[in-house]
């Protein structure tokens, strides 16, 4: 708009509610960085890379290349609110303890996309974990290590249910 007008976009972003004044276009990565929420990075620019991804309203999405207007009246969740009182989610510790997260500059797009997955299919076998994360772009870890960890965080959780992140 070429008057500088911005639009309200109202969201809960980790369990904390957010108020922003937006130009239009505005990308919800851009919204989030500048929101000092630093999970999500930016790589391509296109959705190629999943280096971005959140969980908006239960769906994992890229936010480099989704509106932040359609974040208005959701919930996203990142990887840093995956944490449950300083304490690593059973996702988040697997891909540390099983060496998944080498750079570390993917790692937060492979914990939502393992999140999103263990959400809807609490046992996947490696092939749909291959698939959950085949969007993913890592260039250090050869994508052995991260699928061991998806596994692994299943096996945790089936093991020893937690509450998801927000919950009592």
């Amino acid at each position: 708009m070429p008057d500088g007008s911005t639009l309200p976009v109202r969201c809960t972003v980790n369990g904390r509610e957010y108020h922003w004044r937006l130009a239009p276009g505005t990308t919800l990565l851009e919204a989030l960085r500048a929101a000092q929420v630093r999970g999500p990075k930016l790589v391509c620019g296109t959705g190629d890379c999943c280096a971005c991804g959140v969980i908006l309203d239960g769906r994992s999405v890229n936010a480099c290349c989704t509106l932040a207007g359609k974040a208005d009246g959701a919930t996203v969740l990142t990887a840093e609110g995956l944490l449950e009182a300083g304490r690593l989610h059973p996702v988040q510790a697997a891909f540390a303890e099983t060496g998944a997260a080498q750079c570390g500059f993917c790692t937060p797009g492979f914990v939502i996309r393992a999140y999103a997955l263990l959400q809807e299919d609490p046992d996947p076998d490696e092939a749909a974990v291959r698939a959950a994360l085949g969007g993913n772009i890592c260039r250090c870890t050869g994508y052995v290590k991260p699928v061991e960890a998806v596994l692994e965080a299943a096996r945790r959780m089936r093991s020893a249910p937690a509450p998801g992140p927000g919950a009592p």
